[in-house]
């Protein structure tokens, strides 16, 4: 019998903040099966279909899939992180025979993706809404 490998919390998280938009902290965790990992991995083919169906949209509309999965990797970021260690356990590591102490490492990938998921969600909701009621006029 072999004993699972352990997984890193931190390390998950890192992911999730660095290239969650692709879906990286998901296969760490859940391996090539997980349905969302290849959620995060469609976005790609359906920015290039959009710029190849609406050559002329505005470069916001093609990049937007790409963007929702990286916002959404930031909220997995968040979701992780903030998870109690024996959450995470009990979740990612049954079996496994250690048990996860993470430190303030975690902490500041929350601040920045905190900021940057803010920050990104802001800024994409004013530029739709921009391109919505007013064509782009302010941008």
């Amino acid at each position: 019998m072999t004993i699972p490998h352990h997984k890193n919390k931190t390390l998950a998280t890192l992911a999730a903040f660095l290239l969650g938009g692709l879906g990286l902290h998901r296969l760490y965790l859940r391996g090539a099966r997980d349905r969302w990992l290849w959620a995060h991995l469609a976005s790609l083919p359906a920015a290039a279909l959009v710029a190849a169906l609406a050559p002329q949209a505005d470069g916001f509309y093609k990049l937007l899939p790409v963007t929702l999965s990286v916002l959404v990797g930031l909220l997995e970021a968040l979701v992780l992180g903030l998870m109690s260690d024996d959450k995470w356990d009990a979740r990612f590591n049954p079996g496994s025979g250690r048990q996860s102490d993470t430190h303030w490492p975690v902490a500041v990938v929350l601040v920045a993706s905190m900021m940057l998921g803010a920050g990104g969600l802001i800024a994409t909701i004013s530029r739709f809404f921009d391109l919505l009621y007013t064509g782009g006029a302010y941008g």
